[in-house]
């Protein structure tokens, strides 16, 4: 199953994708489940799966406007080098631990939505990334239980301001400008996708690829990433870890390349669909 969040006319709400359409969830399932992160356990997704069987889809896709995933997560935890490749190119040592740090609401944007280039910054670049998000709250999970805490995964490109990532050894200002991050289309539930290690992530740039690779080749798994981060906080239903970009980044590109307005960037994962945005310049 698919679910998005989208909005219609001022009203923000979630469905569930299909091929014709979405279908509008919250009005279907009343008050008890009415928003995105109340239908994130087992329990409550079932619900949803058997008020959408043989449901028509109230709007179609050119009549929504996608938002980011999970609009208001909680925690957004983003891990750093988390491909061979990718800290080979940026020439970082190897960690025995993974490098961890938040993104903020704010900070993304959902699927067809514009990103926004920073008036301040002309060094911005994409990071197609795996999406991981939480269905159950999770604290000293072990990684053999960790799977069973997650609701379900989607596309993430975690763009990046490379000159303000750069100020100081820590990634945070680089990494919150507004609108620089995008999220979507939609989530596909854990169900759909039993083995996360057997994922094919690419990124376009402008229809030209630029980062292909297999989720196998993650350093620390998704097992691992949810037992550490619970580790030392609780992980909650809509917290999302953004697992790690591959190789392949515009900034060690020779010349380097980022992106402008008037580009196109797409972040597509096997099993979950295409995550693709314009880039508009800042006002």
């Amino acid at each position: 199953m698919k679910l998005m969040s989208f909005s219609v006319g001022n009203s923000e709400t979630y469905g569930v994708a299909t091929d014709s359409g979405v279908i509008d969830m919250a009005p279907r399932l009343g008050g008890s489940l009415p928003k995105i992160k109340a239908v994130l356990d087992g329990e409550a997704l079932d619900q949803v799966a058997q008020a959408a069987a043989g449901a028509d889809a109230d709007y179609g896709f050119d009549d929504v406007v996608f938002r980011p995933v999970i609009p208001r997560p909680g925690k957004i935890v983003c891990v750093g080098l988390n491909y061979e490749d990718h800290r080979v190119e940026t020439g970082r040592e190897p960690s025995g631990y993974p490098v961890l740090f938040p993104r903020y609401a704010d900070s993304q944007v959902g699927h067809a939505q514009p990103m926004i280039v920073p008036r301040n910054s002309d060094k911005y670049d994409y990071e197609g990334e795996l999406a991981v998000i939480m269905g159950k709250t999770a604290r000293h999970v072990s990684r053999e239980d960790a799977l069973s805490t997650i609701a379900g995964y989607s596309c993430y490109n975690d763009g990046s301001i490379r000159d303000f990532q750069g100020h100081t050894h820590q990634f945070l200002p680089g990494k919150n400008f507004p609108a620089t991050g995008a999220f979507g289309p939609w989530m596909v539930t854990a169900d759909e996708i039993p083995d996360p290690t057997q994922l094919t992530l690419t990124t376009r740039l402008n229809g030209e690829q630029m980062q292909h690779a297999n989720t196998d080749q993650l350093i620390f798994n998704i097992p691992y990433l949810i037992s550490y981060i619970s580790s030392f906080m609780p992980l909650r239903p809509g917290d999302v870890i953004i697992t790690g970009t591959p190789g392949g980044v515009g900034f060690k590109r020779k010349p380097p390349v980022y992106m402008k307005d008037g580009d196109t960037v797409e972040v597509e994962i096997s099993g979950i669909g295409t995550l693709r945005n314009p880039l508009k310049n800042e006002a």
